[in-house]
């Protein structure tokens, strides 16, 4: 199945190295915002992963679930402390494939766009809708595209070079369709091993028209988790759409 519709594909790669030192950001901030948002819950967490966000939420005494498509990921998540109390649907994220009303619905660190075909992003704004409880919210966290860096990134790029082996990566956009295709490729004594991964990228006003044909509202948009106020030359966005 190719990398563009296989919901699974990033977890069974990269669930080992997932939770590295140095590799994520740190998630208190994000749980500061959604907590104060969430109320008396009950939260879901879509593509859920290992836990960086949900765990720490639900360790506040706030009542999470979380769908994800990589039972590999989830199972990282079970080893940890809590893991094991937080119920997940393993699904694509875009069918929110769970029943019931959610206070809060949360999509974090640009996972929006791992749904490469603009379908399934509509898809997956229409299914949070239908979960979301009256007065709810749904809070996503995506960069802000910069033309500039497609140029850059389509150059070859050294990413570790040993006396036994070397990683390069590549990228290639389509600019039309606004998706990108990377890959990082190593090169050791026993073969070459490919990595591929894919985005669908989207500017904030063309998320908002999203969220508007599933009949959710720009409520609130920031900078960052900080609520940093958003402005033209912003990198990232914490947006905050509501029913109605």
């Amino acid at each position: 199945m190719s990398v563009f519709d296989d919901p699974g594909h990033f977890g069974r790669l990269w669930a080992d190295t997932y939770d590295q030192p140095g590799g994520l950001p740190d998630p208190a901030p994000a749980v500061e915002f959604l907590a104060e948002l969430v109320g008396e819950g009950p939260a879901l967490e879509l593509a859920i992963g290992t836990g960086r966000v949900a765990l720490p939420l639900a360790a506040r005494g706030i009542t999470v679930a979380g769908v994800e498509a990589s039972p590999e990921m989830v199972a990282r998540m079970r080893a940890k402390p809590g893991g094991q109390d937080i119920p997940v649907a393993i699904g694509d994220m875009a069918d929110v494939p769970v029943t019931g009303q959610y206070t809060l619905v949360y999509l974090v660190f640009n996972t929006l766009f791992n749904l490469v075909r603009a379908q399934r992003q509509a898809d997956c704004f229409r299914n949070v809708a239908r979960v979301l409880a009256p007065g709810g919210a749904f809070v996503i966290e995506t960069f802000v595209p910069d033309p500039a860096d497609f140029d850059r990134d389509e150059q070859v790029q050294i990413r570790e070079v040993t006396e036994d082996s070397a990683t390069i990566r590549l990228h290639k956009y389509d600019r039309a369709a606004q998706t990108f295709l990377r890959q990082t490729i190593t090169f050791h004594s026993a073969g070459v091993h490919l990595h591929p991964f894919a985005m669908r990228y989207m500017w904030p006003e063309q998320i908002d028209e999203l969220a508007g044909r599933a009949g959710l509202r720009l409520a609130e948009r920031y900078a960052d988790w900080d609520r940093s106020p958003f402005g033209p030359d912003s990198t990232s966005h914490i947006s905050v759409y509501r029913l109605g």
